[in-house]
């Protein structure tokens, strides 16, 4: 068996969040092993750059909080390939809040797309993975076992996500489904542009993040991508319920 390489030929992976970042580049990284790709976010022109690296990749426009949403992402996959084997819940928004700046609002829209959405899609997904005893990955972030002042709800949201990967890789393990997680540290992506920070904010922020990372820089979405087609892969059978930190060393930083 050659392990030196993933060969997902026949496989069928939905990737949520694929218009940009890690997204963009997981949906790239598993059509190059052989997958069928389903590229799925909101903003229709992002995922029509994300098509045009690979022709395995197709796209669906969708907000994953609306009703039947969900359902509809996996119906979709299914018409046009007949099955699923690998979900990717990358989808996430970062949200700097301040306790003293909280609002429910702000609450809830930062736990609608980052801990309700992927549930959703879970759920929507179990029947198709129970038929090809397929696999989760779900996307959480450093900060989802490190402390983050000025950004609690964000960690407490990527916590959540630790947490249902443990529970749900016991919970489905019964019916051979796999659920690990991939934590990365700070990576180039568009999310502190996003969070509506200036450019000289996030320049100050990579700059301190980049400084206090062992390995000395930022993550590229290719040093996570990487590990999110590696622990789909059929070689990964043996493997659950783990959240694998690729962050640099930062988690063994303090």
């Amino acid at each position: 068996m050659d392990l030196t390489a993933s060969d997902l030929s026949g496989h069928v992976v939905i990737v949520t969040g694929a218009g940009s970042g890690i997204g963009r580049v997981t949906a790239e990284a598993f059509a190059h092993a052989g997958a069928r790709v389903l590229g799925v976010g909101r903003r229709a022109e992002a995922l029509a750059e994300t098509a045009a690296l690979h022709p395995a990749i197709e796209v669906r426009v969708a907000d994953l909080r609306q009703t039947g949403a969900a359902e509809a992402v996996v119906d979709d996959a299914v018409a046009r390939w007949g099955r699923v084997d690998v979900l990717v819940n990358n989808a996430g928004v970062f949200s700097g809040m301040a306790l003293a700046d909280i609002t429910a609002e702000g609450v809830d829209d930062l736990f609608a797309i980052n801990v309700l959405a992927p549930s959703l899609l879970a759920r929507a997904a179990l029947g198709q993975l129970r038929a090809s005893q397929g696999s989760i990955v779900n996307l959480s972030s450093t900060y989802g076992h490190r402390p983050l002042p000025g950004a609690a709800h964000y960690g407490a949201s990527k916590a959540a996500i630790e947490s249902l990967t443990r529970s749900w890789a016991l919970e489905l393990a019964p019916a051979r489904i796999r659920v690990n997680a991939v934590a990365p540290g700070p990576t180039e992506s568009e999310a502190l542009v996003s969070a509506g920070l200036s450019e000289d904010e996030v320049d100050r922020i990579k700059e301190v993040e980049a400084a206090t990372i062992p390995l000395g820089r930022r993550g590229r979405p290719a040093d996570v991508a990487a590990w999110v087609v590696r622990l789909a892969d059929p070689h990964a059978a043996w493997l659950t319920g783990q959240v694998l930190a690729v962050d640099g060393g930062l988690a063994l930083a303090g």
